[in-house]
């Protein structure tokens, strides 16, 4: 159980003599004042709803694009003629489904070398 006399020994070590409390030194007040200084700056910026609409327009008009290339790539791709025994050639060397090996050889226009030569690479 502590004194009465060490409690006021206490409280003469964290005051001076002038009775104010002892400030004690502050080791990081600089970088948090700096840092104060860099996030006064950032501004938060509203998006106009026209500015929103118009990129979705370009968005959506991309999309739009892009899909129907697609689609004409792929009646392209349906009129080339392939061979039956080609495709199986193909399957069997391969070892890949009846789908990617006629999507290789219309790529390549029915031509089994080079369907042959862009799936190994």
């Amino acid at each position: 159980m502590a004194a009465e006399g060490d409690v006021d020994l206490d409280l003469e070590a964290e005051e001076n003599c002038t009775g104010k409390p002892v400030e004690k030194p502050r080791k990081h007040d600089s970088g948090a004042a700096d840092l104060e200084r860099v996030t006064d700056y950032a501004e938060e910026k509203e998006i106009s709803s026209s500015d929103l609409e118009t990129a979705m327009s370009v968005i959506g008009d991309r999309r739009s694009r892009e899909q129907k290339a697609k689609q004409e790539r792929e009646k392209e791709l349906a009129k080339v003629t392939i061979k039956k025994e080609d495709v199986e050639l193909i399957m069997s060397e391969m070892e890949i489904s009846r789908g990617v090996a006629e999507r290789s050889l219309r790529e390549h226009m029915g031509n089994v070398v080079e369907a042959l030569v862009a799936l190994t690479n």
